[in-house]
């Protein structure tokens, strides 16, 4: 009997659209891709019916391809993340779903309309040629509702489910999903109140609170009852220099006077030094809490025996 390495643990993040992948789950496939991990990056469509919110980048020629516009972004801030080209980007194909309602949320070719046992296929096609330890997807929620978020936390779920059966070709062992915290969301306000990092947007801070209050409260009680405890808080501060870069590289969709930007990058560290998750089901013993999406998985990661 020979033995070998066995090939290098492999984490898959499932997101709605071109930016999800940076803010929900940036910093730890920065982390780990760094560590020499494999990540595969799975979005299901290019946010197509997006607003533009970059005033030079609002043309009539940016809207009419802003699906090529926002993959050259994803491309861009995954490249931020790991410049070594560590993190893979595998797209669905499906088509922006707009918000509840919406004309575009009603069209056939949006993932919002796609045929759910379809949709679970596509994804499981990349579930065995990759061969994810562990996948990560938003909360049924969404994290804010939006149709693409809710439906690719349910592909994502089903998709899991689907390898437990026995003679699938592949079985990853965790699944988790992202966790939205509200108290950091309020202490990251306060802090841009407090701390003199307000700068030239306290006017925008200040009118996005007055503006928004009443949404927030609602959304808060719907991501209470959608998402499950933090199981899983990994520390990602180093990475946060990276994700802010990759923030950047959205130009289309997050400006870059707004929160994201505002706080020092000592206080950010301070204020949000991990990204956690939720574990919804895993296939090892695990021990609560975790400080690392691979528990209890690791050792697979030493020497496999093989056949001489």
């Amino acid at each position: 009997m020979a033995s070998r390495l066995a090939p290098p643990l492999t984490l898959m993040t499932v997101h709605g659209h071109p930016d999800d992948e940076t803010v929900n789950t940036g910093g730890v496939m920065a982390r780990y891709a760094a560590e020499g991990l494999r990540v595969v990056c799975v979005v299901a469509t290019l946010g197509e019916v997006g607003r533009i919110v970059a005033p030079a980048l609002d043309t009539p020629a940016n809207r009419a391809a802003l699906g090529q516009l926002r993959e050259a972004e994803l491309r861009r801030a995954v490249e931020a993340l790991e410049p070594g080209g560590g993190i893979q980007i595998e797209l669905l194909g499906y088509r922006d779903s707009g918000m509840a309602g919406s004309p575009d949320n009603a069209d056939p070719r949006s993932f919002w309309q796609a045929d759910m046992h379809a949709a679970v296929n596509r994804l499981l096609e990349i579930i065995v040629r990759e061969h994810p330890d562990v996948i990560v997807s938003p909360n049924r929620f969404g994290t804010d509702g939006h149709p693409d978020h809710v439906k690719a936390a349910a592909v994502a779920k089903a998709a899991f489910a689907r390898t437990a059966d026995p003679d699938f070709a592949w079985h990853p062992a965790k699944l988790y999903e992202s966790v939205v915290s509200v108290g950091r969301r309020r202490e990251r306000l306060r802090r841009l109140v407090t701390s003199g990092d307000l700068g030239t947007v306290a006017g925008a801070i200040l009118r996005y609170v007055r503006a928004w209050r009443p949404r927030s409260e609602l959304d808060r009680r719907r991501i209470a009852r959608a998402q499950g405890p933090i199981t899983t808080r990994v520390d990602v501060g180093a990475q946060l220099d990276r994700k802010n870069e990759a923030m950047r590289a959205h130009r289309s969709q997050i400006d870059p006077r707004s929160r994201p930007f505002a706080l020092r990058p000592e206080t950010r560290r301070t204020v949000s030094p991990t990204e956690d998750f939720s574990l919804c089901e895993s296939r090892v013993p695990v021990s609560l809490p975790e400080t690392d999406l691979f528990a209890g998985l690791r050792s697979r990661a030493q020497e496999a025996p093989v056949a001489a």
